[in-house]
């Protein structure tokens, strides 16, 4: 488990300085330049994420059960997750509205992602993984927000054929997800 909680503490640490030393962010990227800033940002993030996947293998070979959610849990999961992944589809397609009315919504869909999870599993792993980015994401949205307020930061309007793609590419991107690379990927079969 320690090695899950120090990816944990490094990849969404490394995912806060935004939210709780912006000021020092900027500093820091003018004083080192943002290409070295950057490539820091990723080699902490990698190793974060790394850790994760690690950790979180091996707590996975001894669980500890806190309890065993209903097989409907299951099925709940993969609706949200597939809302999630519609979600990280809209953070990229460009002028959709639902990054026009959200305005953050990779870090909704993390929101969205990590409950699912959390629904579904029940073990003391999952509750460490997916319910520190579940924490991560809710007070990132409120920061994300509060940062848009501040600098008037607005949003161009959607159109319905860039609504139309993000819903299409996050939905194909979630069945392939949900019936091959989540198996593949991860050793779990989330739907059949």
């Amino acid at each position: 488990m320690t090695l899950l909680v120090l990816g944990l503490v490094l990849f969404l640490g490394v995912h806060s300085v935004r939210i709780v030393a912006d000021d020092w962010r900027t500093r820091m990227q003018l004083r080192l330049g943002e290409g070295a800033w950057k490539g820091l940002y990723a080699v902490a993030s990698i190793a974060g994420f790394v850790l994760i996947v690690w950790g979180y293998g091996l707590a996975r070979q001894q669980p500890v059960v806190l309890w065993t959610p209903p097989a409907a849990t299951r099925h709940l999961a993969a609706l949200l997750v597939l809302v999630s992944f519609v979600l990280l589809a809209a953070t990229y397609v460009p002028r959709n509205g639902l990054k026009a009315r959200l305005h953050h919504p990779m870090v909704l869909g993390v929101k969205v992602w990590a409950l699912a999870h959390l629904l579904a599993n029940g073990t003391l792993a999952d509750v460490l993984l997916f319910g520190s980015f579940l924490v991560w994401a809710v007070v990132n949205f409120r920061a994300a927000r509060r940062r848009d307020r501040a600098s008037a930061v607005s949003y161009p309007p959607g159109t319905v054929a860039g609504t139309t793609g993000a819903v299409v590419a996050g939905a194909v991107a979630w069945a392939v997800f949900a019936f091959w690379a989540h198996e593949a990927l991860i050793g779990v079969r989330p739907i059949g």
